[in-house]
């Protein structure tokens, strides 16, 4: 699931690493990494007198001048209009939540021509062009794989899922950066308004223009985006998820967003014989399959940060407490928690691949090679007989290179609903 100011790049001060998106992967590779609070990584693509976002920082866009800032706000950002819904819209389950999501950016994108965009690049203008380069710079530098990744897509697809990549990083630095201890909920409500300025095409600096100019050109939906920030505010306020509805709503957040806001950009094959809404609900799972495979790893790392983002009602129900995971102690109740928690992850892997194969083919390898890897994360759970307290579940290098060209081969084969539909004509004839 990039912009960036082409000014000269200096040295950081240290950013937090992010231990989990998905997504983006993804494209959900990113989407994988979206979790709190990893220890400090340098960061090396902040540009010189830039106003301060986290690690990446560009100078504002153009000649136009940005409103003063608050007193404690980030530069550029300004107060946003309350997100709608308010509290009447908690009563509703997280799943038709999501899900209406899922229909609203589906409809849209079954409205788009499926011949918009994605084919021969268009003209790029300097600035833009300045600005894509640095968000394929900003993504080589942080996801390796699914930048080698996005090297069959087409150059203009490329260019607008390293857009949404660099957008959704520095949407995390907000919470994870060098200024996470100074960023409150204000200024996530100004992040947000920021976001409304992209999608109405008022960007603030580069690399808000290249998302502006990737929302311009595909049927991206906004809400998404929104959605993600939420997450944002939820890490600031909670540590503890009652249930699996609650652990779900916040997967998607973090996660299942980035899903969303790349189908749109990856496109789905012609030959694709499947409605458009089984496409994103298979982008939707890939990104809270990765999201809960990142805190089945994470167990251990959270406990010690005083954090829990396992459903407290299941814990209970396998005899499992607090001071059980605080004590990280693997018992029988412990494995047999996990062995549930993971079937889980693995149901939604199988539905996320339902959408893959109907991607277009030049877009499929980032989304498989996500899966195919994340997947190796609960094997390696596995192995390590559920103990994710004391040992972190990591898949070696070997395995790693081993899954891109089976990623590559299972990107070339035809979309399920097609072959599906060849099989019902045979059989009828």
């Amino acid at each position: 699931m990039m912009s960036t100011s082409r000014a000269a790049a200096t040295t950081s001060p240290a950013c937090a690493a992010r231990p989990r998106s998905s997504g983006m992967a993804a494209f959900v590779a990113k989407a994988g990494r979206v979790r709190r609070g990893r220890g400090a990584a340098p960061c090396s693509v902040r540009a010189a007198g830039s106003d301060t976002i986290g690690c990446l920082e560009a100078e504002p866009w153009g000649a136009v001048a940005p409103a003063p800032a608050p007193a404690l706000a980030l530069p550029g950002l300004h107060v946003a209009s309350p997100a709608p819904g308010g509290d009447a819209a908690l009563a509703v389950p997280s799943e038709q939540r999501v899900h209406d999501v899922v229909l609203k950016q589906a409809a849209l994108a079954a409205a788009a021509p499926r011949t918009a965009r994605g084919g021969e690049p268009g003209p790029v203008a300097g600035g833009l062009k300045a600005a894509f380069e640095r968000c394929g710079e900003v993504c080589k530098e942080y996801a390796k794989t699914f930048y080698l990744a996005t090297q069959l897509m087409t150059p203009e697809r490329r260019r607008a899922i390293w857009a949404i990549y660099v957008w959704c990083r520095r949407t995390d630095e907000l919470v994870d950066g060098p200024n996470a201890s100074h960023i409150s909920a204000l200024a996530l409500d100004r992040w947000e308004s920021r976001l409304e300025d992209i999608f109405a095409g008022r960007p603030y600096d580069m690399l808000d223009a290249a998302l502006s100019d990737t929302v311009a050109g595909f049927p991206v939906d906004i809400q998404p985006f929104r959605d993600m920030i939420e997450g944002m505010r939820m890490d600031l306020t909670k540590s503890r998820y009652r249930t699996f509805d609650e652990l779900y709503l916040y997967c998607y957040y973090v996660a299942g967003t980035v899903g969303l806001m790349s189908v749109p950009v990856m496109g789905v094959s012609p030959d694709s014989m499947a409605a458009t809404e089984t496409v994103y609900k298979g982008a939707l799972a890939l990104g809270l399959a990765n999201q809960l495979t990142n805190i089945l790893r994470d167990v251990g790392e959270d406990a010690r940060r005083g954090r829990i983002y396992l459903p407290q009602d299941e814990l209970e129900m396998a005899g499992l407490s607090e001071a059980d995971i605080f004590s990280g102690r693997v018992t029988d109740e412990w494995r047999g928690f996990m062995r549930g928690q993971i079937t889980r992850a693995r149901a939604f892997f199988r539905q996320a691949e339902e959408g893959a194969t109907e991607l277009n083919q030049e877009s499929r390898w980032p989304v498989w090679a996500s899966m195919l890897l994340y997947r190796q994360i609960l094997d390696e759970i596995e192995a390590n007989d559920y103990d994710n307290f004391t040992k972190r579940a990591y898949v070696p290098k070997t395995k790693k290179l081993m899954a891109l060209p089976k990623a590559y081969l299972r990107s070339l084969m035809a979309p399920s609903s097609l072959t599906r539909s060849q099989r019902h004509y045979s059989s009828l004839t």
